[in-house]
């Protein structure tokens, strides 16, 4: 939360003097604009429960929809719903076995993203 009180000073510096150097090293390594853009248009489908839900669950094990809605509760309607959004956004894939669609995360990196921000609001 942005703190409006300038009375209190202590949060930033007495003096303002850039470090040149300091800045210009950072310039060079930040992506561009897009990219920000693009990363938070990524972390915005982590931002609803359903579909942090789904891949806590994949994480574990690959399952198909059925599977799904019985461990989360939930309709076949809603959670197919969920798994499309996911899919768009290349987080879940998914692999035809006769009647059965099974699903799974796209890679590793999903994974690591669900687990370090959970294991984040745990500490």
């Amino acid at each position: 939360m942005e703190n409006n009180n300038l009375e209190n000073k202590e949060d930033v510096c007495e003096v303002f003097d850039s470090h040149e150097d300091v800045v210009n090293r950072v310039k060079e390594r930040i992506p561009d604009e897009n990219k920000f853009t693009e990363l938070s248009e990524f972390f915005k489908i982590f931002g609803n429960p359903t579909r942090l839900k789904i891949i806590s669950l994949l994480s574990i094990e690959d399952l198909c929809v059925c599977d799904i809605c019985e461990i989360l509760g939930l309709n076949q309607t809603t959670v197919s719903n969920q798994l499309r959004i996911l899919r768009a956004n290349n987080i879940v894939k998914y692999q035809k076995e006769g009647k059965m669609v099974r699903y799974s995360l796209t890679d590793l990196h999903i994974e690591m993203i669900y687990k370090v921000g959970l294991e984040h609001i745990l500490e």
